[in-house]
């Protein structure tokens, strides 16, 4: 086993999550997460609030608040004229 260390595992840590790092590094990052409970937690962290931000972005925004943005954005640009 090679171990990246905390500085590199946390470094990487938002490409590893999304699948952007190298196999080599994955496999590093991967192995260090598996032994070291602070940059478990940390990833564990990050893996939440990234769901929870997913799925808020999903939620459509209510119809009035939808007419009123609407509306604001036709005073916006016909001022802009």
């Amino acid at each position: 086993m090679s171990d990246c260390g905390c500085d590199k595992a946390r470094q990487d840590l938002e490409e590893y999550l999304r699948n952007e790092v190298c196999k080599t590094e994955h496999t590093e990052i991967r192995e260090h997460l598996e032994h070291c409970p602070s940059c478990r937690d940390e990833a564990l962290v990050a893996t939440t609030l990234t769901e929870v931000i997913a799925r808020a972005c999903k939620e459509t925004a209510p119809e009035e608040l939808r007419d009123m943005v609407f509306a604001r954005l036709r005073q916006v640009q016909a001022g802009a004229h």
